[in-house]
Formats: C-alpha cells, structure tokens, sequence
C-alpha cells in the first residue's frame, strides 16, 4: 500500500458586496473573497494538496482563471474534479488538515457544516477533515482584514 502526502495554499482578497464562501459553506458576513470562482481559499487550498499529492500540477493548470467556464463556479465542483482525478489513478483520501488566516469573522462554529459538505464531495468522513482558524494578531494584510489564507495537508492512500 502506497502513501502520499500534498501540501496547498491559497490567498484571496476580500472586499465589500461578495458572498462569503468558505469550505463549501456561505457564511454571513458583509464581505467575501474576490477571485474568479467563488473564491473559496479553503477548498481551493485542499485542491492544490490533493494534485500536489500525485504530481498532477494546482487548481491554474486545471481550472485557469483565464477560462469563462470557471467564472463565479462553487468550488465544490472544483474539489469534485480534483478528486476525481486522484480517485481515477486508485487513491482515496485518508484525511485533511487545514488552516485558515482570517482576522473575521469567526468562523470555527461553521467547521462542522465545512466538514460535511467536503466530506460529501470527498467520500470520507466529516471527522476525517480538521478545520483550524487563527489570526496574524493584526499584522500583514490578513491583520488589516484586507485578504486571508487557507493552508492544507492532505494524506492519501492508493
């Protein structure tokens, strides 16, 4: 039995009048992540682990910000092809670690409904994705809430 381990990373703006989506979960606040998607850095994060795990290039080489196709999609979908195409070559997820930098808002009493809906799209089990949130204690730009970070791991199993 063969392992593989893959690390992503994500960065987006956030500005005034964009949905707020965060592990396939709208959470209420007056402002979103600006990307081409629906800038969801935490499932974006977990794609670019999930491809980087088999050698399989990021999310760019995939879905590039250049194609209309991919224009204001959920990233749910996204997460579904990028697994898709690790499940093609016989791996399945053994589980995730995450992290997400944000100053606000709160997000940890949304992990469980992000867990549940990655968890869907992955066939594994909610309590197979960890979610962490912290700030940068006011520095950089997270600190000034003008963007935040998702960072994930991702362990896979052939």
């Amino acid at each position: 039995m063969g392992y593989r381990i893959g690390f992503g990373i994500d960065f987006h703006p956030l500005a005034e009048g964009r949905e707020f989506w965060l592990g396939g979960v709208r959470i209420p606040s007056d402002r979103g992540a600006v990307g081409h998607s629906d800038a969801d850095v935490l499932i974006h994060a977990i794609c670019d682990a999930l491809l980087g795990a088999l050698n399989l290039g990021d999310i760019g080489v995939h879905f590039p910000n250049t194609d209309a196709a991919y224009q204001d999609i959920d990233s749910k979908i996204l997460l579904a092809r990028s697994y898709g195409l690790v499940k093609g070559k016989g791996w399945r997820v053994v589980n995730i670690d995450s992290t997400v930098c944000l100053e606000a808002p709160k997000i940890m009493k949304f992990a469980g409904a992000m867990r549940e809906a990655m968890a869907a799209v992955l066939e594994i089990a909610a309590d197979d994705i960890s979610i962490k949130a912290t700030t940068t204690e006011k520095m950089g730009f997270v600190g000034r809430g003008e963007g935040l970070v998702a960072y994930a791991t991702v362990l896979l199993e052939h």
